[in-house]
């Protein structure tokens, strides 16, 4: 990758987006190329940067772009990106199914990163959930999320990856076991099954916990985000990568190898 790698951010507005651009601001290796907003700018952007509400023009400045929008605001990105491919870093969560196979109708023509938590721990953690749901066939998972009061998906994205990844490793379908909540007389709990719990309050900016529970011991895995840096520091790590990288469609465990 040459210096001064030029990133688009798409979205600029939003809290992740903000963040950003403050991290660019400071990175030897990259710069903004531009600035877009679907609606207006909330904000003065930094002195001299291009700002705009045209997809055409986000393009043609930006080596890469940077997604952290809601699912509407990803899907117009995705329809015009497959008639002017660029890559692509996607960190919008709450896509519908028809929205993610957009997104890989996408990757057969750009390489497109797409990963529903940015943050390199993240990443570890669900290789680490993965190994204990192999290991621990006996053992029943449970998850829990939390998150400010202002999120407006629920579960999460991170959080029902980290189910995909527990349930993966044990030949099931996270979609056919998942249990999103309980309540009144429901029967004991079913062996296979993995519960999925959001929370929501205040300005958690999130935290995860996978649980393996088994009689007489249980592990529980966590991982805190305590700063909207960690997605956007990972975002750029990410589009420094996914330049490189031929069309497809990759994670954020692609960029880091694992």
């Amino acid at each position: 990758m040459s210096k001064n790698l030029q990133i688009g951010v798409y979205g600029s507005t939003g809290r992740v987006g903000r963040v950003l651009i403050e991290n660019l601001q400071n990175d030897k290796e990259a710069r903004i190329a531009c600035l877009h907003a679907i609606d207006e700018f909330s904000f003065a952007p930094p002195k001299d940067t291009q700002k705009t509400n045209s997809l055409e023009t986000l393009f043609s400045a930006s080596d890469v772009v940077i997604d952290f929008t809601a699912p509407l605001g990803t899907q117009t990105l995705l329809q015009y990106a497959l008639t002017n491919p660029k890559p692509l870093v996607i960190g919008t969560t709450g896509l519908n199914s028809e929205q993610l196979a957009l997104l890989k109708q996408a990757a057969q023509k750009m390489p497109i990163l797409y990963s529903t938590n940015m943050s390199l721990g993240v990443a570890v953690l669900n290789c680490l959930v993965a190994l204990a749901s192999e290991k621990l066939r006996n053992f029943d998972i449970e998850i829990t999320e939390q998150h400010h009061r202002f999120k407006k998906d629920a579960p999460s994205g991170t959080a029902l990856t980290l189910g995909e990844h527990a349930a993966k490793a044990r030949g099931l379908e996270l979609d056919k076991i998942r249990v999103s909540g309980r309540d009144g007389i429901i029967g004991q709990r079913s062996k296979d099954e993995i519960a999925v719990m959001a929370l929501r309050g205040g300005d958690i900016v999130g935290r995860h916990t996978v649980g393996f529970y088994n009689d007489g011991e249980f592990i529980e895995l966590n991982h805190t985000a305590t700063s909207r840096d960690t997605f956007a520091k990972g975002a750029i790590h990410a589009a420094k990568w996914i330049v490189n990288q031929p069309k497809g469609q990759y994670t954020i465990s692609d960029c880091l190898g694992l």
